[in-house]
């Protein structure tokens, strides 16, 4: 398994040599992106750096992490890469905990890992309280519009990814900036891909992070209900059409109906000063509550629609103790040592 490493580079040059020393050797190839940095990271780590693994990737004008990313990916694919693991350039993501999102991908048992930091306790109480709240009301958003109830830290920029899933997205489409890993959370899941979290520790210093939440709300409220509608039409009246559909569906023309009959009528008794009987007020009532009921109905049913079955789980593994040659020995024949009992690291070819 060919596993390569993602960096983004964009005014890094303090930190991304570091990182790439950090690296372990479990990674095949090292892609440096230089996402058109005015302080020239690419030609910087071409001469510093000593490091044989890495390739450095120019864009020709800036295309913000998603669009550097998406560069590194299409490079990835092309030179036969297995998963590729994204990780910033700037020193806030710790590259020794790379086995742990490659693991799961590497046992057939997701397509995507991503980080949380919102796992333990402890790894938030140094997060600034903006940075705690807006993460919480961007993750409720990104399960509403994405689909995936059970992750959590939407915007957690640590990822790892098995390149046959990515060849199935339309990368050209993804959005390059902010919303990149909100993005590619929703492509995915219109693949049906499994996405699983990893628990990481929050890294924090002096820097003041460009994403402001006051200034990007509005942007991303209106990003997260385009993709809420398209993720609705295509699962549950294109691809699909299932009984999470019909509570939808009836959910919501009874609670406009009961609105719009209650309304009509308050109105008339506001004008006629006659107030309306208990039947009227019950054939309104009663549409709106059976409909608030269907609707959550439905949400119960699309938090148990998430997906489960990964894409690229790989062709059956051999008994523990044995190779792939399935000799009856323990022994692998060819290396003369004793193979993994764990069937992710004789899968691997590695220790991870």
């Amino acid at each position: 398994m060919h596993i390569a490493v993602a960096i983004p580079c964009y005014k890094v040059t303090q930190h991304v040599l570091g990182v790439i020393a950090a690296i372990g050797p479990e990674v095949h190839t090292i892609y440096a992106v230089d996402d058109a940095c005015p302080q020239g990271s690419g030609r910087f780590i071409e001469a510093q750096n000593q490091d044989p693994r890495v390739k450095v990737l120019f864009n020709p004008e800036n295309r913000g992490v998603g669009g550097a990313i998406v560069t590194a990916y299409k490079a990835a694919i092309a030179d036969g890469m297995d998963i590729v693991v994204k990780i910033d350039g700037d020193g806030q993501m710790n590259p020794a905990l790379l086995p742990q999102f490659v693991r799961p991908l590497l046992r057939g048992e997701a397509d995507y890992t991503k980080g949380n930091r919102f796992f333990r306790p402890e790894s938030v109480q140094g997060m600034p309280p903006v940075r705690l709240f807006g993460n919480a009301v961007l993750s409720f958003m990104t399960k509403l519009s994405c689909g995936y109830w059970n992750i959590m830290d939407p915007t957690n920029g640590y990822t790892a990814a098995r390149t046959c899933v990515l060849a199935e997205l339309p990368l050209d489409k993804l959005e390059q900036r902010y919303f990149f890993e909100t993005d590619m959370l929703f492509r995915l899941n219109t693949l049906r891909a499994v996405v699983k979290d990893i628990p990481m520790d929050s890294v924090y210093a002096d820097e003041e992070s460009n994403l402001k939440i006051g200034k990007v709300l509005p942007e991303f409220l209106k990003k997260h209900a385009a993709r809420l509608w398209r993720r609705y039409v295509y699962n549950y009246l294109v691809r699909d059409f299932n009984v999470g559909s019909l509570y939808s569906l009836f959910g919501t023309l009874l609670v406009l109906a009961g609105s719009a009959f209650g309304s009509v009528h308050w109105l008339n008794s506001a004008h006629s000063n006659h107030p309306a009987t208990s039947g009227t007020v019950m054939l309104a009532a009663l549409p709106i509550m059976i409909g608030i009921q269907c609707l959550i109905a439905f949400l119960h049913y699309d938090v148990s629609n998430i997906p489960t079955e990964p894409l690229s789980r790989p062709p059956s593994m051999p008994p523990a103790g044995e190779c792939w040659a399935k000799t009856a020995s323990p022994s692998c024949k060819k290396c003369k040592t004793l193979m993994p009992s764990d069937p992710a690291k004789r899968w691997s070819g590695t220790t991870l």
